[in-house]
């Protein structure tokens, strides 16, 4: 390449960031805050939390989604240890994920002395407490969604007393039809959108055929939460994130339409690699991801 064609190139180039910055265009960003839920560590957490959560710091996740809360506990420790031990590492608990209790006699579900849990969750420093799956009896038909929906909004109303967000997480059930409708659209009419958000898990949805974007185009400002998962081509298997299938640079482009405000990486299960060592490959893969 010549000396003038060079240059030619470099002042198209600068006239062309020139006119986007003018129009408003961005370059590619990358992203910064990546969070993990950390049921992808559950059987290493049970042996060694401490150990297990300094690992996630070290990996350099900036902060987390618990689960298991359990009578006021969190894998056998206090919320005061729970919190002492991610403040000395760095790690902020965003959101945590519970049962409907409906299932259950614990105490500090949605239809069980709920507030404790809230108050908890926040001296945690939360921001959100989502519903994280609905057990089979709790699925049958139509109306025990439209129950679920109930329960949410009570349990809305007290997460809202505290400053505090309810969600829902789904699965792929939720996208897939029952007598008639799917149950998701039953869950985002019979909830109050100011009260309940959801958590909208992409590998899920994914695999029940349906196109996040356009859930997220249809429930505008709906979505602050996102599980980030990938698909292995061919089998369908849950994979690191950037080694299967799922479009990432575009769905991050439409954060600003779900008016997402964090995401959690999680790898249910590994055909390939450790829990850590998957959670790290897909750290380092989104830390370089041009969007």
């Amino acid at each position: 390449m010549d000396r003038r064609h060079f240059l030619s190139l470099g002042s198209g180039a600068l006239l062309t960031a020139a006119i986007s910055s003018r129009m408003g265009f961005q370059g590619p960003e990358k992203l910064k805050d990546i969070g993990l839920q950390v049921y992808t560590l559950r059987d290493m957490l049970a042996k060694d939390p401490e150990g297990t959560l300094r690992s996630v710091a070290n990996l350099g996740y900036s902060h987390i989604e618990l689960f298991g809360y359990r009578n006021g506990k969190y894998f056998g420790k206090s919320i005061s240890e729970i919190k002492g031990l991610t403040d000395d590492l760095g790690l902020r608990v965003t959101s945590a994920h519970y049962l409907s209790g409906q299932q259950s006699t614990d105490m500090g579900t949605p239809v069980n002395q709920w507030e404790k849990a809230v108050a908890d969750a926040a001296a945690l420093g939360q921001q959100y407490m989502a519903i994280a799956y609905l057990m089979p009896e709790e699925r049958k038909t139509l109306d025990d969604y439209r129950r679920v929906a109930d329960i949410l909004n009570r349990a809305g109303e007290i997460t809202a007393q505290y400053g505090l967000t309810m969600a829902y997480h789904n699965h792929d059930f939720e996208f897939t039809p029952l007598e008639g409708q799917l149950p998701a659209d039953i869950l985002l009419k019979k909830t109050d959108r100011n009260l309940v958000k959801f958590e909208l898990d992409i590998y899920w949805i994914v695999k029940a055929g349906q196109d996040p974007l356009a859930f997220f185009r249809a429930n505008p400002g709906r979505v602050p939460l996102w599980h980030i998962k990938d698909m292995e081509k061919g089998t369908g298997d849950f994979a690191p994130v950037g080694d299967g299938t799922i479009p990432w640079a575009t769905l991050f482009r439409e954060q600003g339409t779900a008016s997402m405000t964090h995401f959690f990486v999680e790898q249910d299960t590994h055909r390939i690699g450790t829990p850590l060592e998957n959670i790290g490959k897909s750290f380092r893969w989104l830390r370089e991801l041009d969007y």
